[in-house]
């Protein structure tokens, strides 16, 4: 996935200007900087949630820009993974349910679909919660379900807008290497974006925005 001249406006004020970023299979890219810098509209622009204003975002050798609305959807419930600040989980589904929903809405049969999310639950330590809704468990649990069903697909990217933010920082790191980890153990590469450096030290690459203008952070060798 890459991004070349990307620029987004919000009415006449600029909020991604002249934006350039790729990414590989199993790469997790940070992208740090203060609230209202233009980060999170970023990562929607590269999700294909907003439309870029100039430059283009492509992913799998097409333009996101040249498709059509049914093709667009189809590529973010297929392809991509969501991982946001408060986990969004669906009140009224168990855990287990939470976590297989993007293969049940990709026509998966629902014995197929909760195994699957059983086993990724699994492996992030919560597969005894399954049956529980999300008004009974934790934050941090709330939030490895949450990486769960962004995961349970194995999509070729996830996005992720601060998705430590709202937890302590124990069950934060706690969450942030478990999902990192099942990420990179699966090829998938991950768009992290944060106001947390400890959070952002964590990814392969990292960039800061600032106004709206994108800087690639070069590492110091050690």
């Amino acid at each position: 996935m890459s991004a070349n001249g990307v620029d987004l406006f919000y009415g006449e004020t600029p909020a991604v200007r002249n934006a350039e970023i790729s990414l590989t299979r199993g790469e997790v890219v940070a992208i740090t900087g203060q609230s209202g810098s233009g980060k999170s509209s970023l990562l929607y622009c590269l999700a294909g949630v907003l439309p870029v204003a100039r430059g283009e975002v492509r992913f799998e050798g097409r333009s996101l820009g040249a498709l059509g609305d049914e093709e667009l959807s189809a590529i973010r419930r297929a392809r991509f993974g969501f991982v946001f600040q408060y986990g969004e989980l669906l009140p009224e589904l168990t855990v287990e349910e939470n976590a297989a929903l993007p293969l049940r809405l990709a026509g998966q049969r629902k014995s197929e679909a909760l195994a699957a999310a059983g086993e990724v639950l699994g492996r992030l330590g919560i597969a005894d919660l399954r049956d529980r809704r999300p008004s009974q468990v934790s934050g941090g649990q709330s939030q490895r379900v949450a990486v769960a069903r962004a995961l349970v697909h194995q999509p070729a990217v996830v996005f992720a807008d601060e998705p430590t933010g709202s937890l302590d920082s124990n069950n934060a790191t706690a969450v942030l290497e478990e999902f990192l980890n099942l990420a990179r153990s699966q090829g998938t590469a991950v768009v992290l974006v944060t106001h947390d450096t400890q959070v952002a030290a964590r990814a392969d690459s990292r960039y800061t925005m600032r106004d709206g203008v994108l800087t690639a952070q070069v590492r110091e060798a050690s």
